[in-house]
């Protein structure tokens, strides 16, 4: 990876969700615009805040989608993230977005 960007693997989403009140929600469901978790494979070297394993936050609908080995992968700016989720514990202890 160059510069800023960041390559990223979906999370496989599960077929249908449940909502907090018990209702099943089936996977053909039309959802509005949701941000998507996934695993980071690969940095550039401008990249500052995310290392390959984090798992960040992201909009996947208008990042570009590259494909490795048979693997579908994202790669998007590092502008893009909006959040890390880690376990860090450079300054405490458990997860953090």
């Amino acid at each position: 990876m160059l510069h800023d960007r960041v390559m990223v693997r979906i999370s496989p989403e599960d077929g249908e969700r449940r909502s907090s009140g018990g209702i099943v929600i089936p996977a053909t469901a039309q959802m509005a615009k949701r941000l998507a978790w996934g695993d980071v494979h690969g940095v550039g070297t401008n990249v500052r805040h995310v290392k390959v394993g984090d798992r960040v936050l992201f909009n996947p609908e208008d990042q570009y989608e590259v494909e490795v080995q048979g693997a579908a992968y994202l790669v998007l700016r590092e502008r893009d993230v909006h959040a890390i989720a880690s376990e860090r514990s450079d300054h405490g202890t458990g997860l953090y977005l």
